[in-house]
C-alpha cells in the first residue's frame, strides 16, 4: 500500500491535471495495486456475505475524478482511494461495506450514508419498532471491540416529529446517517494480512447491515 499512500500524498500537494498527466505511470501503479487489493477483499468478504458474489473491482471502486460542477473547490481529483462492497455495485442504496485509503486518514466503514427521506423514515420506524435488536448488535462485545457505536456527525438537534422526546432510543431517531467507522493507521496498511483484517471488520459489521437492510424492506 505504500505506493498508494505516496501517490496520494503527492497528489494532495499537486492537484492539477498537468501534474496528473506527468505522473500517469505512478497513478497506474497505485491503481493496479488497489484493484488487486479489492479483488482479494471481495474474495475474503464473500465468505460471510454471499450477496457480494459476482462483484468485480470495477463495480466497487470510485473514480478519482471529482464532480466540481456545484463545488467551490475546483480541484479535479479526490485525494483518497475508495471502494464500496455492496450488492448491485457503487450506486446501490443497500447497506454497504466501505474502504477509504488516504494518508493519515484511512478507515473502513459501513451502513447507509445520508439516505433519502423515504428510507430515513423506514430506519426511524425500525428503531421505534425494533430498537432493542439494534441495541443488542451494538452492545455485542465483538462489535464494541471494533466500533465505538453509531457515527453521530449527521443528526438533527431534536427528536423528529411524531416521536416522544423521551423515547429510549431518542438519540438514534435523530440520526440522518446510519454508519459505523473504524480508523486504520498508515502502519496497518503494510500488514500482509490486511485484506483479512479489513474483511474481519466487515464481518463484524454484517449484523448491523442486516438490521438496516431489514428496515428497508419490512416497512412499506
Amino acid at each position: 500500500m505504500k505506493p498508494i499512500l505516496s501517490f496520494l500524498a503527492d497528489l494532495s500537494q499537486n492537484n492539477t491535471r498537468e501534474w496528473m498527466q506527468a505522473q500517469k505511470a505512478t497513478y497506474d501503479e497505485a491503481k493496479t495495486i488497489f484493484e488487486a487489493f479489492v479483488t482479494e477483499l471481495l474474495l475474503e468478504s464473500k465468505i460471510f456475505d454471499p450477496s457480494l458474489d459476482g462483484l468485480t473491482p470495477k463495480d466497487c471502486i470510485f473514480r478519482l475524478h471529482r464532480d466540481v460542477r456545484f463545488s467551490k473547490d475546483k480541484s479535479p481529483y479526490k485525494t483518497h482511494f475508495g471502494a464500496v462492497l455492496v450488492e448491485g455495485g457503487r450506486k446501490s442504496p443497500l447497506p454497504c461495506y466501505y474502504l477509504h485509503l488516504e494518508p493519515s486518514n484511512s478507515f473502513l466503514a459501513g451502513g447507509v450514508h445520508q439516505p433519502e427521506p423515504a428510507l430515513l423514515k423506514k430506519l426511524r420506524e425500525e428503531v421505534d419498532y425494533n430498537g432493542a435488536e439494534l441495541s443488542k448488535i451494538i452492545d455485542d462485545s465483538s462489535f464494541k471491540a471494533f466500533f465505538e457505536g453509531l457515527d453521530t456527525q449527521h443528526k438533527t438537534s431534536t427528536v423528529p416529529r411524531g416521536y416522544d422526546k423521551n423515547h429510549p432510543y431518542a438519540e438514534w431517531l435523530k440520526l440522518k446517517s446510519w454508519t459505523v467507522t473504524h480508523q486504520l493507521k498508515d502502519n496497518d496498511l503494510s500488514k500482509k494480512d490486511l485484506a483479512k483484517q479489513v474483511a474481519n471488520g466487515f464481518r463484524t459489521m454484517k449484523p448491523f447491515n442486516d438490521w438496516l437492510r431489514l428496515a428497508q424492506t419490512e416497512h412499506k
